[in-house]
C-alpha cells in the first residue's frame, strides 16, 4: 500500500527541526520556537494530542532524542533536547516539570544532533566541531577530529559511535578513539541511520544517500533528491526513508525510490519511523505530519483532499524545478502520458500559468505539486564552513588572487555581514558601505517575511533589541550587532552637533550616526552662510541598548559552569545574589534607551554586582561587565555615594585587568573585557551627577593604558569616554588639574597615526570642549603649543571635512 497522510500535528510556532518516534503512541518534536512537544496518540488511531510542552531553551531547539524507561514495558522515559543555547536538557516524561531534570554543559556552540542508546548513553554533535558522549548524565568522552561542524551523530552500541560532519567526512569511534574515517560525499554530511545486517546510511547536501558497511565500503548509492538531504530513518522492513530541501519525503525500496511524498513547505527538516511502519516528518511550516501505509490509519477523505490541495497551491521557484521556457512547454494533455518513475516532475502550461506535476506510482496518476514562479533567492542553501547561508558570494579584490567568500542570509543585517567579512579578511572598515551596496545590489528584490527587520544575532541566536517606538533613533534603519557581546547595536543619544548631510554615515561599532556640526544657522541668499559652530558640544554619548535576555542567559550559563565544577563551586552566585540579579534584569527588561527618572533598584543590587565582578574568573566576566554598563547607564543612583563609586571602579579595573591592554588578538577575553569597561565608564559619565573624585579615578586609570595597543573598537569607546569627560568641563565641573590631564590624554590619543576618522573626530570634539571651557574661565591651557601642532597635523592627514572644521574652531580658541 502507498503511504498517505494519517495525522497532522500542529502546535509549534516555527520550523520543526527534529522528530523522534520511539513507539507507536509517542512522538517528540523540537522546534525553532524554543520548545519541544511530547505528542501522545489518542484513542482515535490516527490522531495525536500535545501532552507536554517542554521549555527546552530560550532559542532555537534543533535536536531531540529519547531515553526509554529503566523498567522494560513501562511508560515515560526522558526527552533529550539540544539547540542554540549550547546545552543539552533532559526532561522526565514521568514526572514533568518546568525545568529540566538534567542540564549537560560542555558544548560551546549550537547543539545540532542527538542520539541515544537503550542503556541511556547520549551522543551529541555541535557546531563547535566536536561530538560528546554522556553517560549517567555526565560527560564521558570528547570526540575530536572533525574540521567543521558535526551535523550528524549515531550510537551503534554503548561504546561505538558514528559522526558526520560539514567537512564531508564520516568517522567511526570506539569509546573516544577514531577507528575509521570514511569519505565519498561531496558536501556536508547531514544525517545517519543504522541499516540492520549491513551497517549504516548517510545523507548529504550533495543530494545523495549512501549505504555503508561498518568497514567503510559503500554498498550502494541512492540518487533522486534534487537538493540537500537533511534526515534519514530506516523502516521496520528495511526500507529507507529520507527528507530534504526539495520539499519531499522519499521512500526507498531495494535501491530504488518507490514513493515521493511532497510537503506543503519549503524544507522537510527531519524524518523518523515508528515501529508500526508509519513515517513522521517535521518541516519548515511548523507542522509534524504522520504518514501510514495502513488503510485503517489513513486520514479522512476530506483531510486527504485538503492536504493534496495545500500541496498543489504551493509556489515553486524556477531554481527548484530547472530552467523554464514557457513557450516550449506542453499543455495539460501531456498529463495523459504515464510517468516512468515515482517522483518524476513534469511541467505543463495551464493558460498563463506553469504548473508542476509529480508522478505518483501508487495511484498511477500525476499530482499537482505547485505553480512555478520566479524565485526570490537561490533555490537552495549554500554551505560555508559548515553553516548554511542563502548566498555565498565570490568577491574578487585583486587580479591573480583567489576570490574571498562573502556569506549572507537574506534575514541578516547587511551591515553585520559586511563588517564580519571585512574583519575576517583584515580589510579596512572604510569599505563597509561598498560591501553593503554590493550585498543589496546582488540580493535586490529578496523579501522573506518581514525581511531584514527580523535579524537574528549570530552569537546569541536572539532577535535584535527592540526599543519603544519613541526611542527609535533617526538615521539609517539597519540593525547592527556588536561582534563582541552579540548585543544589538549601541546607539548614541542624538547629538547637539549632528551635521546635516546626504552622507548618512553609521558608525559600524555603535550603530550611531556620526557626530558632526549642528545646522543651526538660517540660510542666507548670498554670500553662503558661515559654517555652523560645533563647539561646545554637550550631549553625552551613551551605550544603552542590549539584548537583556541573552545577557541574562549567558550569566546563568556561566554560573552553572562554575557551580558544577568542584574547584569553582564556591564562586557561584549565592541565593541572595541570584535574587538581586533577577531583579536587575526584570527592571532592565522594562526600560528603553530613552528612559529617565529613578530606577527601582537599590544599593544592594550594586553590591551584588560588585561582589561578582570581584569574585568571578576573567574568562566569564564579560556579561557581568556588560550588565554593569546598563546599571551605570540606567541606574546611576545605586552608585551615588563616592565610596560606592570608588569600590565599583576598583573591581571593574581589576576585572578587566586594567593597566596595559594587550595587543589585540593576543587575549580575546581581555580585549573584550577592556572594551566593555570603556563603555561602562562612558555610561557612568553620561550623568551630570558624577563626582569629581570619580572623574579623577577614571582619568588616572586612563593614564596607565598604552593607547597604541588598543584595537579600533576599543579606541572608538575610549574616544567616546574622552568626549563625555569634556562635557563635564563645559559644565564647569572639572578642576583645572582635571582639565589639563584631560587635554594631555586626548593629545596622546590623537597622536596615534592609525586612528579611524570617527574615533579621531569624537576625541577632537572632546579636546575642543575642554579648550573652550578653559578659555571661558579666562585662562589658557599649558598644552597650547602641543594642541596647535597636533591638531594641524591631524587635519593634514585626515580627509574628513568634519575634522578640519573642528581643528579650525580649536585654532580660534587658542
Amino acid at each position: 500500500m502507498a503511504y498517505k497522510l494519517s495525522a497532522t500535528l500542529a502546535a509549534h510556532a516555527s520550523d520543526v527541526r527534529a522528530v523522534v518516534s520511539p513507539n507507536d503512541d509517542l512522538v517528540l518534536s523540537a522546534s525553532r520556537d524554543s520548545t519541544a512537544i511530547s505528542w501522545q496518540r489518542t484513542p482515535s488511531a490516527s490522531s495525536f494530542t500535545p501532552e507536554l510542552v517542554l521549555k527546552a531553551g530560550s532559542r532555537y531547539v534543533n535536536a531531540v532524542s529519547y531515553i526509554g524507561p529503566s523498567t522494560p514495558g513501562s511508560t515515560g522515559g526522558y526527552a533529550v533536547t539540544g539547540g542554540q543555547d549550547t546545552v543539552i536538557n533532559v526532561f522526565s516524561l514521568d514526572n514533568p516539570r518546568d525545568d529540566p531534570d538534567y542540564t549537560l554543559v560542555g558544548h560551546s556552540e549550537n547543539v545540532c544532533a542527538l542520539d541515544t542508546t537503550t542503556g541511556g548513553t547520549i551522543i551529541s554533535g555541535s557546531w563547535d566541531r566536536t561530538a560528546k558522549v554522556w553517560k549517567g548524565f555526565q560527560l564521558a568522552y570528547d570526540l575530536r577530529g572533525h574540521e567543521q561542524s558535526v551535523w550528524a551523530v549515531l550510537a551503534v552500541e554503548e561504546d561505538q559511535y558514528i559522526t558526520g560532519s560539514a567537512d564531508k567526512s564520516i568517522k567511526l569511534w570506539q569509546t573516544n578513539k577514531c577507528v575509521g574515517t570514511f569519505t565519498g560525499h561531496r558536501d556536508a554530511v547531514r544525517g545517519l541511520a543504522l541499516v540492520p545486517d549491513i551497517g549504516f546510511a548517510s545523507c548529504s547536501n550533495d543530494s545523495e544517500i549512501r549505504v555503508w558497511t561498518l568497514g567503510g565500503d559503500v554498498v550502494y548509492t541512492l540518487s533522486g533528491h534534487t537538493s540537500f538531504v537533511y534526515s534519514l530513518s530506516v523502516l521496520p522492513n528495511g526500507d529507507i526513508v529520507s527528507a530534504g530541501e526539495d520539499r519531499s519525503v522519499r521512500v526507498w525500496k531495494d535501491g530504488e525510490c518507490s514513493q515521493v511524498i511532497t510537503h506543503p513547505a519549503i524544507s522537510v527538516w527531519t524524518v523518523s519511523s515508528m515501529p508500526n511502519g508509519d513515517i513522521v516528518s517535521g518541516s519548515s511550516d511548523g507542522v509534524v505530519r504522520i504518514f501510514t501505509a495502513s488503510e485503517e490509519r489513513y486520514a479522512s477523505q476530506a483531510d486527504l483532499k485538503e492536504y493534496d490541495d495545500l500541496v498543489a497551491s504551493q509556489a515553486l521557484p524556477t531554481q527548484q524545478v530547472g530552467d523554464v521556457k514557457k513557450s516550449d512547454l506542453p499543455g495539460l494533455e501531456a498529463l495523459s502520458t504515464p510517468g516512468d518513475a515515482p517522483g518524476k516532475v513534469k511541467m505543463v502550461r495551464n493558460g498563463e500559468m506553469v504548473e508542476a506535476h509529480q508522478w505518483d506510482a501508487a495511484s498511477f496518476s500525476w499530482k499537482k505539486i505547485g505553480d512555478v514562479v520566479d524565485a526570490v533567492g537561490q533555490g537552495r542553501k549554500q554551505l560555508y564552513e559548515g553553516k548554511e547561508f542563502d548566498y555565498v558570494f565570490d568577491v574578487d579584490i585583486q587580479d591573480g588572487v583567489p576570490p574571498l567568500k562573502l556569506p549572507y542570509n537574506v534575514t541578516e543585517n547587511p551591515f553585520a555581514a559586511a563588517q564580519r567579512f571585512l574583519e575576517r579578511n583584515e580589510l579596512p572598515l572604510t569599505y563597509i558601505d561598498e560591501v553593503v551596496k554590493f550585498i543589496e545590489k546582488n540580493t535586490s528584490g529578496v523579501n522573506l517575511g518581514s525581511g531584514a527587520d527580523e535579524y537574528v544575532d549570530p552569537f546569541t541566536g536572539a532577535s535584535r533589541y527592540r526599543s519603544s517606538a519613541a526611542s527609535v533613533p533617526t538615521g539609517p534603519s539597519s540593525s547592527y550587532v556588536d561582534p563582541f557581546t552579540g548585543n544589538s547595536r549601541y546607539t548614541g543619544a542624538p547629538s547637539s552637533f549632528s551635521q546635516q548631510s546626504n552622507d548618512q554615515y553609521m558608525d559600524p561599532f555603535t550603530g550611531a550616526s556620526r557626530y558632526s556640526g549642528a545646522s543651526t544657522v538660517s540660510p542666507a541668499p548670498a554670500p553662503p552662510p558661515p559654517k555652523p559652530s560645533i563647539l561646545p558640544a554637550t550631549t553625552v554619548i551613551s551605550f544603552k541598548q542590549a539584548n537583556v535576555t541573552a545577557m541574562q542567559g549567558k550569566i546563568l550559563q556561566f554560573n552553572e559552569d562554575l557551580k558544577n565544577e568542584i574547584s569553582t563551586s564556591a564562586l557561584a552566585l549565592y541565593p541572595q545574589e541570584i535574587t538581586a540579579f533577577d531583579e536587575i534584569f526584570v527592571y532592565l527588561s522594562s526600560v528603553s534607551p530613552d528612559s529617565t527618572g529613578p530606577s527601582l533598584l537599590s544599593v544592594s543590587h550594586a553590591e551584588a554586582l560588585i561582589h561578582i565582578l570581584d569574585r568571578w574568573p576573567q574568562s566569564q566576566l564579560f556579561p557581568v561587565i556588560d550588565l554593569s554598563r546598563l546599571v551605570a547607564g540606567f541606574c546611576p543612583e545605586v552608585l551615588e555615594t563616592p565610596e560606592m563609586r570608588a569600590q565599583f571602579l576598583n573591581v571593574l579595573f581589576k576585572a578587566s585587568e586594567w593597566g596595559g591592554v594587550p595587543v589585540p588578538g593576543a587575549n580575546k577575553t581581555r580585549d573584550t573585557n577592556a572594551l566593555l569597561t570603556l563603555r561602562v565608564l562612558a555610561n557612568l559619565l553620561s550623568h551630570g551627577s558624577a563626582a569629581g573624585a570619580t572623574v579623577d579615578q577614571i582619568l588616572n586609570a586612563l593614564g596607565t593604558i598604552e593607547f597604541a595597543s588598543l584595537n579600533k573598537t576599543q579606541r572608538l569607546a575610549l574616544a567616546s569616554l574622552l568626549f563625555n569627560v569634556s562635557c563635564f568641563a563645559v559644565r564647569k565641573a572639572l578642576s583645572a588639574e582635571q582639565q589639563e590631564l584631560h587635554v594631555a590624554l586626548t593629545l596622546k590619543f590623537l597622536s596615534l597615526s592609525d586612528n579611524e576618522a570617527e574615533a579621531a573626530y569624537r576625541a577632537l570634539v572632546g579636546l575642543g570642549n575642554t579648550i573652550f571651557a578653559i578659555k571661558q574661565q579666562g585662562t589658557k591651557t599649558g598644552h597650547a603649543s602641543s594642541v596647535s601642532s597636533e591638531t594641524r597635523a591631524l587635519a593634514s592627514k585626515v580627509s574628513d571635512e568634519r575634522v578640519k572644521n573642528v581643528v579650525r574652531e580649536i585654532s580660534g580658541l587658542l
